[in-house]
């Protein structure tokens, strides 16, 4: 039975710590069922582990803050209880255990670029090839133009602008204004974008070769950019691009796990400690709040285990801070979203369609190397950005609808 309205409202609250054991799960959906119901706490080091039947019920839309009326100079937190326009985007203030309910409805199989922009309480969206504007902090939202190519992922830059791009393809657009402009790359399978903080015209892309080119006018004409930071000899999953450094740049690939660049790729560096030998690097990413901090998900080969990793030397070295298990699922790819002020902070993500399984929302924090995990009853999360009025509210970009 599908429910196309109504967000769960029942959420489950785990914590984790230390390395777990493997679970098997496949690339994209799980294989068995990923665990459910009950508030769990597991002790490290051979402790005693206590399941208890710790269901929450809250209630339904989040409500958060104050906006006041008019024109605001400044991002505010979204007061309404029900998003209309879309039902793409959600957001929520308690790491997704409750989402806002929309009165639109998802069909069939959708993913959801999502970009927060300077301008204050403007957003934009993707979804299945529509771009959404909302310019009331994601309360309201309006289709404002039409793309074309692929899933594509968003990237805010400077000056109210934004560029959407085609994960592992070629459609590229710069949007300004929420008008969106096709442009062409040098490049047929674009993995990652990285744009000058400084700059909101100047960018780079990498592609999955491993090769870098430059912008400097928004994306109208492109140059080679340092050197490959692979041979052609493995395939390249992600570029990530250091938010505050666009020289900063980490590349994920098959087999070699991760390189890293400080230079703007004129010099590459392998970073040590992604498994005791070869590794698949699929997801990077930058902390926001402190270059130095980096985090990666990567499946350790020959006893193909997943991580997740930590490096406090922006990428040179890394070391396993969440393993794979029964209560924490990592697949090829698991979305990773730092938060924005805590460099101690990783939110995580696995969600499937698989027997109705629905979505958790991992927060890993260094601090006390534990994981809490809440869970929602929708199929998947492909997006996830913060509120830059306040960092504990969070808005989600949604795959397909909900399942009772």
């Amino acid at each position: 039975m599908r429910i196309h309205t109504v967000f769960s409202s029942s959420f489950v609250v785990t914590l984790i710590t230390g390395s777990l054991a493997l679970m098997a799960c496949g690339d994209d959906t799980c294989s068995t069922a990923c665990g459910s119901g009950g508030a769990t706490t597991t002790s490290q080091g051979g402790g005693t582990t206590h399941t208890g039947g710790g269901t929450q019920t809250g209630g339904g839309g989040s409500g958060v803050g104050g906006s006041g009326g008019g024109t605001s100079t400044e991002w505010v937190v979204p007061t309404c209880a029900t998003i209309t326009g879309t039902a793409a985007v959600t957001f929520t203030s308690d790491e997704g255990a409750t989402l806002t309910p929309s009165t639109g409805t998802l069909t069939g199989v959708g993913y959801t670029g999502l970009a927060a922009l300077d301008t204050p309480n403007t957003l934009l969206a993707e979804h299945k090839g529509d771009l959404l504007e909302s310019t009331d902090a994601g309360c309201t939202w309006t289709k404002v133009g039409s793309l074309e190519g692929g899933i594509f992922k968003l990237t805010a830059a400077k000056g109210g602008r934004a560029y959407a791009w085609a994960d592992n393809g070629e459609a590229f657009y710069r949007i300004d204004d929420g008008v969106p402009t096709a442009l062409t790359t040098p490049a047929a399978n674009v993995v990652g974008i990285g744009v000058d903080p400084a700059d909101g015209l100047h960018l780079r892309i990498g592609d999955a070769s491993g090769a870098l080119s430059d912008s400097i006018d928004g994306g109208v004409t492109w140059t080679k950019q340092g050197t490959p930071a692979a041979d052609g000899g493995t395939i390249g999953y992600r570029f990530a691009f250091d938010p505050l450094d666009l020289d900063h740049v980490l590349f994920g690939q098959s087999t070699d796990g991760a390189s890293v660049t400080f230079d703007g790729g004129d010099t590459w560096e392998p970073s040590s400690g992604v498994g005791a030998a070869n590794a698949n690097a699929f997801s990077i990413a930058v902390s926001p709040a402190d270059s130095n901090l980096v985090w990666l998900e990567a499946i350790e080969l020959g006893p193909d285990q997943r991580h997740i990793y930590r490096s406090t030397d922006g990428g040179l070295t890394f070391t396993s801070v969440v393993d794979q298990s029964a209560d924490v699922t990592l697949i090829n790819g698991n979305l990773l979203a730092p938060h924005p002020t805590n460099p101690d902070v990783l939110y995580f993500v696995f969600g499937t369609s698989f027997q109705g399984y629905g979505t958790d929302i991992y927060r890993y924090d260094q601090t006390t190397k534990m994981v809490t995990k809440t869970h929602n009853n929708h199929h998947d999360v492909s997006a996830i950005v913060t509120s830059p009025a306040d960092p504990s509210v969070q808005y989600f970009g949604l795959v397909v609808e909900n399942i009772n």
